[in-house]
C-alpha cells in the first residue's frame, strides 16, 4: 500500500536545464496539518530505525518514546544531530520516491543499523531494484543508485552539484553497498530478498541496466533555480583534469524536491514518531 504522505509529493512539471544539458525533475512536497496522514507517516518513518517490537527488545527500562528520542533518532539539539536528521529524512523520502513514484523495490536497511545516531551511514545513499522475471535474471533488470543531499537551512553553494560529485563515486562503492544489503537481509532470515539483491552482484555473467540519480531536498525559501542550473556532470568542480566527469553521466538523472519550512516538518515528524511509539 502506498503511504498516504506520497499523495503530497507532486511533480510540478517545471524544467530546469543544467550546464551539461540535462533536465532537472522538480517535485513539491505539499505537506499539510493533517493529523491522520502525519501519524501514518510517523509510523512509516519510525520503522526505518526499528520496529516497535524490536525497540521493545532493545530499550531496557526506557519507554519506547525515550528509546527512540535518546538512542535511535538523531538528536534535535547536538551539533551534528539536526544535519543528520535532515540527511536521514531526505534519504528516506528519496527512497519513498524511488519505490512508489518510479516503481523500484528499495530495501530499507540503512538507518536501522546505524552504530551512532548523529552520523550518517557510509556507502550509497539509496539503492533500488527492478526485476522483470522472478524466475530468471534478464538484461532488462535495473539497478538504481541515488545520491541524496539536503538543503533545509540557509547554505552556500549548489547542493545538487554536491550530489552529482558524490554520485560519481557510487559506481565504485556499489559492490560494498550490495554486500551490506544482502548481509542485513540474511541476518533477518530474509533469504528470498537477499537472493534478489544477489542477482545484481554478477554483472559480467548476468548483465543488467544501471540508473544513477543525483537528488536534493530543498526548503522552498532557499531554492535558487539559477544556481541549480549551473550543475554539471561532464566537468566536475575540483577535478584536476579538464573534461573529467561523472563516470555514468549518460545514465544520470537529476531530481529536486522542494517544500515549505521543511526543517520544521523534519523536527515535527521525529517528535510525532517518538510520541506515538
Amino acid at each position: 500500500m502506498v503511504p498516504p504522505h506520497l499523495g503530497w509529493l507532486v511533480n510540478t512539471g517545471e524544467a530546469i536545464q543544467t550546464a551539461c544539458g540535462k533536465t532537472v525533475e522538480v517535485w513539491e512536497l505539499q505537506h499539510k496539518e493533517d493529523p491522520a496522514v502525519l501519524s501514518a507517516w510517523a509510523t512509516h518513518f519510525r520503522g526505518h530505525y526499528a520496529s516497535d517490537a524490536k525497540a521493545d527488545a532493545l530499550r531496557g527500562k526506557k519507554s519506547r518514546k525515550d528509546y527512540f528520542e535518546t538512542i535511535k533518532f538523531p538528536s534535535k539539539t547536538s551539533n551534528l544531530g539536526p544535519p543528520t536528521r535532515a540527511g536521514d529524512f531526505a534519504e528516506i523520502l528519496m527512497s519513498d520516491y524511488l519505490e512508489w513514484k518510479l516503481g523500484y523495490w528499495v530495501p530499507r536497511e540503512r538507518w536501522n543499523s546505524k552504530p551512532t545516531r548523529d552520523e550518517s551511514v557510509k556507502g550509497c545513499d539509496v539503492v533500488g531494484f527492478k526485476i522483470f522475471d522472478s524466475k530468471q535474471a534478464t538484461s532488462k533488470d535495473v539497478l538504481a543508485v541515488l545520491e541524496s543531499k539536503a538543503a533545509l537551512s540557509k547554505h552556500e553553494g549548489n547542493r545538487l552539484q554536491d550530489a552529482v560529485n558524490d554520485s560519481a563515486k557510487d559506481h565504485f562503492r556499489i559492490d560494498e553497498s550490495l554486500n551490506f544489503l544482502k548481509q542485513r537481509l540474511l541476518e533477518q532470515g530474509l533469504t528470498a530478498e537477499a537472493a534478489r539483491v544477489g542477482r545484481f552482484q554478477n554483472p559480467v555473467d548476468l548483465p543488467y541496466k544501471e540508473s544513477y540519480a543525483a537528488a536534493v531536498l530543498i526548503s522552498s525559501e532557499y531554492i535558487d533555480a539559477k544556481i541549480l542550473a549551473t550543475t554539471d556532470s561532464i566537468k566536475l568542480p575540483g577535478k584536476k583534469k579538464p573534461g573529467k566527469g561523472h563516470p555514468k553521466a549518460s545514465d544520470l538523472m537529476f531530481v529536486v524536491i522542494r517544500g515549505p519550512a521543511l526543517m520544521d516538518l523534519v523536527h515535527e515528524l521525529y517528535r510525532r514518531a517518538a510520541d506515538e511509539a
